[in-house]
């Protein structure tokens, strides 16, 4: 997402500062303080969140339909990389830092909705989405839908987003992002959901997180 400037986090710092953030969105404070515990994210760093599979990864989700950025020390010095080259591990090195680009209102064009499924509304989501687009008038200027729960990694983004650039946010083209990201997902199965649940709630997360979207902006209903 094309934001106008850079929150920047020391890695080493408490996962905790995040949810302190003053600029912080709404639905990353909700992924923050769903699943994971007080005590998690004042415990551990953000650093050795970004490596851990064990830390719930709807905080993830969001940063990545942000397009936030790492700051990783390696064998070759100090780099800016993605954070999918973080979480897909192709870069690897201490991270020093995570960028965060600041969120705009929606009336300047960006704006983020998620959903979830879960047994409970206390519990760790069995599959969550995270929709952002980013609008130049009417028209879907850029989109990201990250999802939790529905790929052999923890979170990942879909390339199906990519179908609602050049258009509007109306009810037939969310519609079909929904079918195309339920057909490009890979889910495993376990003691939660077959993989047949979790590639349908993609689907309906995904309609429903982008629904949000709409809500904002008087789109599609």
């Amino acid at each position: 997402m094309s934001n106008e400037s850079l929150w920047r986090v020391s890695g080493d710092a408490a996962l905790q500062n995040l949810l302190d953030w003053q600029e912080c969105p709404i639905v990353l404070q909700q992924a923050l303080t769903g699943a994971l515990a007080w005590q998690t994210r004042n415990e551990v760093s953000i650093s050795r969140a970004l490596r851990s599979p064990r830390v719930p990864p709807q905080w993830l989700a969001v940063l990545l339909v942000l397009g936030a950025r790492a700051v990783v020390e390696g064998d070759e010095g100090v780099t800016v990389v993605s954070l999918e080259d973080i979480l897909e591990r192709r870069v690897g090195g201490k991270v020093n830092a995570l960028e965060v680009p600041v969120v705009t209102d929606p009336a300047r064009g960006v704006v983020l909705g998620a959903a979830r499924v879960s047994r409970t509304p206390a519990d760790e989501p069995i599959v969550a989405a995270i929709a952002g687009v980013q609008l130049d008038g009417e028209v879907v200027k850029d989109a990201r839908i990250a999802l939790t729960g529905v790929w052999p990694e923890a979170v990942g983004l879909a390339d199906a987003a990519a179908r609602l650039v050049g258009g509007r946010l109306d009810d037939a083209r969310l519609g079909s992002v929904a079918a195309a990201v339920q057909r490009e997902v890979s889910p495993p199965s376990d003691y939660l959901g077959s993989a047949e649940y979790r590639r349908a709630m993609a689907g309906v997360t995904t309609r429903r997180a982008l629904q949000r979207c709409c809500e904002q902006v008087g789109g599609a209903t």
